[in-house]
């Protein structure tokens, strides 16, 4: 697999985008404005307890209160390591370990999502370029990327670097450590170790609701974590920000130096991919695919759903050959749509019904082929009882369409309205409830075009009715603004 990464940048917002052997599969923004919080680490204040749900509301600083799960309080984390067994007993509960007023050191690990705060857990973990460091525990891992074989050995390795001074504090090796020098982990020790001390020297001179650390922007996560051994280029239309990233690059990640290229092309960089039309594309409900069959993907608060149909294909010899071809290009589709729209949470996907169970298990082992692609956690069950396949694929930061799109103003994000004449129905009987409680003069009804045209034509004659029978004048206004589902009845 070919990997380029294209960077767009301007004061305003950043943009990447990742491409795999020439299709566009990840599209990452930060806008300056409104920059993720994920991985920031504050000063919080309890502001609520819920003993009833085992979590607590913390005031961070932020318009709504973030969630702590007594689940991410440091309690589990240290009896789990304590003993294996510790798993299965219960936590302690949260109103015996945290309590309304009190001040306690958080980390981000998901952003705000629509009405629901950020959530917040109390294992505080700083990434670097080879390690994780976790400076409330001793554990030490090894990411479950690299082969089993090799654990056991980076683990002993890392266990001796870590340990070389009497400092207290765990770490994680990352994938891109696996080929790490015995000097490169120890120089990560070092600068994760001072970022901690610094967090928790101003953890006890600054005020609560204060942000104590902040991750790393969104070009610098590119060299720490979105480069691999298959990424060739990493292409960037700012001078600025490749001389920031240069040497940013050679501090932290050397060995990503060798692959930034300063783009002087004439053309926006976002044009040599067609990125711009690909976002829009996954802005859409509809995604075509090349045999003709195409996929409806909805997003909703709760759950993503998926539906697969065989739309104009017919270019198989039986409706089995059909539907199969069409399920099996369906799921690259999918694994790649998840990844290009970000989404996460819960995922429903209902391909077309197979009758075999070889075409079945064909079509779950290429999904899961192209997922094993993506960096994010997923987790796939098999066929259901309906025919439908579950999955989760982890939820950390907004998707694409909720990063760039905002509810319909008329619709309120329903996806539909009420028709003109439904609207006009509605005014109907509402004038006849105020007609009941109210003696006016006249009735003045304000709406859109549509729905005053309506009434002042094929619904006039049950308006009439209506004037009749409350004895009162109704008269009838446009109003160009409103929208359709809009309307004032004002009592003059």
């Amino acid at each position: 697999m070919q990997q380029d990464i294209l960077i767009n940048w301007a004061p305003h917002e950043s943009r990447v985008a990742v491409v795999e052997n020439g299709a566009v599969q990840e599209v990452h923004i930060e806008r300056s404005l409104e920059r993720g919080l994920v991985g920031n680490v504050y000063l919080g204040k309890v502001v609520r307890v819920l003993p009833g749900m085992q979590s607590a509301f913390v005031d961070i600083g932020l318009d709504r209160s973030a969630f702590l799960h007594v689940a991410d309080l440091m309690s589990s984390v240290h009896a789990k390591h304590a003993d294996p067994d510790a798993a299965a007993a219960p936590l302690l509960p949260i109103e015996k370990q945290v309590f309304e007023g009190q001040s306690i050191l958080v980390q981000v690990i998901k952003d705000p999502l629509g009405s629901k705060g950020a959530r917040l857990s109390a294992q505080i973990s700083i990434a670097g370029r080879l390690l994780v460091f976790l400076p409330q525990d001793d554990h030490i891992g090894v990411s479950q990327k690299i082969p089993l074989e090799q654990r056991q050995v980076l683990r002993q390795r890392l266990l001796g670097l870590a340990h070389q001074t009497e400092s207290k504090g765990g770490f994680i090796l990352r994938t891109n450590g696996e080929e790490a020098t015995d000097q490169e982990l120890t120089e990560d020790i070092a600068y994760l170790r001072k970022t901690w001390e610094r967090i928790r020297l101003a953890s006890t001179t600054q005020s609560s609701k204060t942000l104590l650390h902040q991750d790393l922007n969104l070009l610098q996560r590119v060299l720490r974590d979105f480069v691999t051994e298959d990424t060739q280029t990493i292409r960037i239309d700012s001078r600025e920000q490749f001389d920031m990233l240069l040497a940013f690059g050679q501090s932290f990640m050397p060995s990503s130096v060798g692959k930034l290229v300063h783009y002087k092309g004439e053309r926006p960089i976002f044009d040599l991919f067609n990125i711009d039309e690909d976002i829009q594309h996954a802005l859409g409900r509809r995604v075509e695919l090349k045999s003709g069959g195409y996929l409806i993907i909805d997003q909703t608060e709760a759950m993503t759903t998926v539906d697969v149909n065989t739309g104009g294909f017919v270019g198989a010899r039986n409706f089995d050959d059909t539907i199969f071809k069409t399920n099996l290009e369906a799921a690259g589709a999918i694994a790649r749509q998840l990844r290009l729209r970000n989404l996460g949470g819960m995922i429903v996907i209902d391909f077309i019904d197979m009758q075999k169970p070889e075409h079945q298990s064909a079509v779950l082992s290429e999904f899961a082929k192209q997922l094993a692609k993506d960096r994010v956690k997923t987790s796939v069950s098999g066929f259901s009882a309906l025919g439908l396949v579950e999955m989760t694929r982890k939820r950390t930061r907004e998707s694409l369409a909720h990063l760039l799109c905002q509810p319909c103003e008329s619709c309120q994000g329903r996806g539909i309205v009420n028709t003109a004449r439904s609207v006009a129905y509605n005014i109907l009987r509402e004038i006849l409830r105020e007609a009941r409680q109210f003696n006016p003069q006249e009735f003045r009804v304000l709406a859109s075009p549509a729905v005053i045209e309506l009434l002042q034509e094929e619904e006039n004659h049950h308006l009439a009715g209506l004037s009749d029978f409350i004895r009162k004048p109704i008269s009838l206004k446009t109003e160009i603004g409103m929208g359709p589902e809009d309307y004032n009845i004002v009592l003059l």
